[in-house]
């Protein structure tokens, strides 16, 4: 079974991919074979975020002792 790529290396992947379409120096079939890949690495990413976002979520107890979800809030400065 394949390693399972970290974020970081898709990104990478992608970055170049949209490089070699851009440079325009690939022919048609690999250009539609890089797109392809790009949109398959495009949306891995995307599920990437989202279940960090998940992870980032915070759960708190309220008044009523019941869980409610908060979003995680960015501690940045002022």
């Amino acid at each position: 079974m394949a390693e399972k790529k970290t974020f970081e290396q898709s990104i990478t992947e992608l970055e170049q991919i949209v490089a070699k379409l851009e440079g325009g120096s690939v022919t048609l079939d690999e250009s539609l074979t890089l797109f392809e890949k790009g949109i398959k690495l495009s949306k891995s990413c995307q599920k990437m975020l989202d279940e960090a976002e998940k992870k980032v979520s915070i759960l708190m107890t309220n008044e009523d002792g019941e869980v409610q979800k908060e979003a995680f809030a960015d501690g940045g400065a002022e």
